[in-house]
């Protein structure tokens, strides 16, 4: 059934070649396949996802992908030394500092991608 099953995420672009660009150029992931449609598939961390054209990219008002990294400071000291902005949040429940929230076992931050796409770093802590 499904549970044996490979999840792909597919985030939706309003521009597929500046979506290309900062997927590969700014993030650094390795593009692995190009679609008949022009759609992208991109590997990281041994996984897939794809991303599409469409009008409505960049809508979502919340996280599409998370990715889980071992050290979040230093994934975003890269990060913004290549120009990523992290968001900062005050709502009940979830609280940012210097783009970073904390809750037990866990820091995450949050950015948005060159469509506006909400993506999350996320670090397990011990705790």
């Amino acid at each position: 059934m499904l549970g044996d099953a490979p999840l792909v995420a597919i985030i939706p672009a309003a521009d597929l070649a500046r979506a290309r660009s900062y997927y590969t150029d700014t993030l650094g992931l390795k593009l692995t396949d190009t679609g008949p449609e022009g759609d992208l598939t991109f590997e990281c961390g041994g996984t897939e996802f794809g991303i599409y054209e469409t009008p409505s990219g960049g809508r979502a008002e919340h996280t599409l992908a998370s990715f889980k990294v071992p050290d979040l400071d230093a994934e975003m000291t890269a990060l913004r030394a290549k120009g990523v902005v992290f968001e900062e949040y005050d709502w009940p429940g979830l609280k940012t500092v210097d783009g970073v929230a904390e809750a037990d076992g866990m820091r995450a931050a949050w950015f948005k991608d060159s469509e506006g796409n909400i993506l999350c770093l996320n670090e397990r802590t011990a705790g």
